[in-house]
């Protein structure tokens, strides 16, 4: 029995969601550290970004390859409002990384400065006051936004919305056990994914690790 395009497409997000989270967790960059010292500081980062991205084209390969029924397809003028939404979230999603060390969060800079692995810092201005994962909210944005709904893409949003909002959540445990009551506070003040206006804290304030 065939398993449909649908079905295997939210499949392959799973698999693609343990692998990242797998690779995310302490416990494996423990491991690394131990195997390979400050070898792993320098490359982790990196080389967490690449299988990401490498391991998530077989994901879109599923779903492009046997997409299922076509749910709707926009056309004039509704293609011309999504296709705005999606590049309005390109956008945000630049201006979040600019507002973070974006080279820290390539992998770029740990290169040079191993010491630099771990996040000492939280940014929470800009676009980090009125949404604490802005990344996320943009990358769910421009999704949710295809002018073409196929059931496997379908398949594929929910996957990837379902793995964004339960990663946000163990990646808030690891925040909180990191940067202590300060990011508790700020869990309180700011939503996790869905943006609210409100007033902002002073420009050059963040949110320092804890002392333990």
């Amino acid at each position: 029995m065939s398993i449909s395009g649908p079905v295997l497409t939210f499949l392959a997000v799973a698999v693609y969601g343990v692998l990242h989270s797998l690779l995310a967790s302490n416990q494996v960059k423990q491991v690394f550290h131990r195997a390979f010292g400050q070898t792993s500081d320098r490359f982790y980062r990196l080389f967490f970004n690449i299988v990401g991205g490498l391991t998530f084209l077989p994901v879109l390969a599923v779903a492009a390859l046997d997409p299922g029924q076509t749910l709707y397809q926009l056309t004039r003028p509704w293609v011309l409002l999504t296709s705005a939404g999606q590049a309005l979230a390109v956008i945000l999603l630049l201006l979040g990384l600019l507002q973070t060390d974006s080279l820290h969060f390539l992998g770029l800079r740990q290169i040079s400065h191993p010491e630099a692995s771990e996040q000492s810092e939280l940014v929470i201005n800009g676009l980090y006051c009125h949404v604490r994962h802005p990344l996320y909210s943009a990358g769910l944005l421009f999704i949710w936004l295809t002018p073409v709904m196929t059931a496997s893409v379908l398949a594929l949003n929910l996957g990837l919305t379902l793995y964004i909002t339960i990663g946000s959540i163990f990646e808030e445990r690891r925040l909180v056990g990191e940067f202590g009551q300060a990011y508790v506070d700020y869990q309180r003040r700011v939503p996790r994914l869905i943006p609210r206006p409100g007033k902002c804290y002073p420009p050059d304030q963040v949110i320092r690790k804890a002392h333990t």
